[in-house]
């Protein structure tokens, strides 16, 4: 355990901008990272933790034959009903916050990398970081890489885009923007001069 909380730097990007191709190589440098996604999708797999409570919930339909959340099924409800969305989050978020804080705070690396998809519109957690990097690139070629990677409908794709910040909100709160609008090698060199940035942070704390 740190006798002090770790340097916290807050990762975020809209859907398809590249977050996880930053937070892999942070990682691969040696930085802690905390991804909030992957906490929720361990969350909701076969005998995750929030599984039950989506089940008493949302019902059995919501869960998929081995026992984890139907993710498809669940999105295409999120998406039309709001309401739905609200009680998914309010089962969820709560975990996701206890074992992320968890997590940062049992960090063996430097610094922490949080990476947090809506970290923008979350106050929580745009609190507990020292910093905030936003991967970024132009909106059209977001919609692409989501259309290549998930072969989502354009209508799903245009509903997760809305739920998120814009562009120019996440740009205005960054600390520090990743350009990822051209090649992974380009991302990799922005991350690995951050890394000494953050390797400097965190040492003089």
């Amino acid at each position: 355990m740190h006798p002090t909380p770790p340097y916290i730097v807050g990762l975020t990007g809209g859907i398809g901008s590249g977050k996880s191709a930053a937070s892999d190589h942070f990682a691969k440098l040696g930085a802690t990272v905390v991804d909030t996604d992957l906490i929720a999708h361990a969350l909701t797999a076969p005998d995750g933790g929030a599984i039950e409570s989506i089940r008493q919930c949302f019902g059995d339909a919501l869960i998929a034959a081995d026992g984890s959340l139907d993710r498809a099924a669940m999105r295409a409800l999120v998406f039309t009903q709001p309401e739905a969305r609200r009680r998914l989050e309010s089962i969820l978020h709560p975990m996701i916050g206890e074992q992320s804080t968890k997590r940062c705070l049992e960090a063996p690396g430097p610094y922490v990398i949080l990476a947090v998809p809506l970290l923008i519109e979350s106050k929580t957690y745009r609190e507990r970081c020292d910093r905030v990097c936003v991967v970024d690139c132009p909106e059209a070629l977001q919609r692409a890489r989501v259309k290549r990677r998930s072969g989502l409908p354009d209508a799903q794709i245009d509903a997760i885009l809305s739920a998120q910040a814009s562009r120019a909100e996440r740009l205005a709160a960054a600390d520090d923007v990743i350009d990822n609008s051209t090649s992974l090698e380009v991302l990799q060199a922005q991350v690995e001069r951050l890394h000494a940035l953050y390797l400097a942070a965190a040492a003089a704390r």
